[in-house]
């Protein structure tokens, strides 16, 4: 279930509304010029990190191999962070939305999760 396009597409929606609300928490968390390097680093790391610390094979080959619960870990982790920063900055029906799609989206692709939890490489 997990490579169902519309699985993908759901996925890829939700990460990219993860990098743009962690980009908008970095500049309301700052002040200054401090605001702009908030805005700059965080989804940049955040992005880089999720680019290049995979498990194998998920789609395709991974620069930094990680163990799948490694990687799971640092998705939920993810999530939970940019689910949190649109609680801290006050949209909680937002928040709650983004939560409650990260789980269903989780749920759904359970043969993924499960892989990575058994730390099984991730195959088509």
């Amino acid at each position: 279930m997990s490579n169902h396009p519309i699985s993908l597409l759901i996925r890829f929606l939700m990460e990219i509304a993860a990098l743009m609300v962690i980009t908008i928490w970095g500049w309301h968390f700052g002040a200054g010029w401090i605001r702009y390097l908030w805005a700059i680093v965080l989804p940049v790391v955040a992005a880089t990190i999720w680019g290049v610390f995979r498990i194998p094979n998920d789609p395709k080959p991974a620069p930094v191999e990680v163990p799948g619960p490694v990687r799971l870990a640092y998705e939920l982790l993810y999530f939970g962070f940019a689910t949190w920063t649109l609680y801290d900055m006050g949209y909680t029906t937002l928040s709650y939305s983004m939560g409650i799609i990260t789980i269903l989206s989780y749920g759904a692709g359970y043969d993924r999760t499960m892989k990575m939890l058994r730390n099984q490489t991730h195959v088509k």
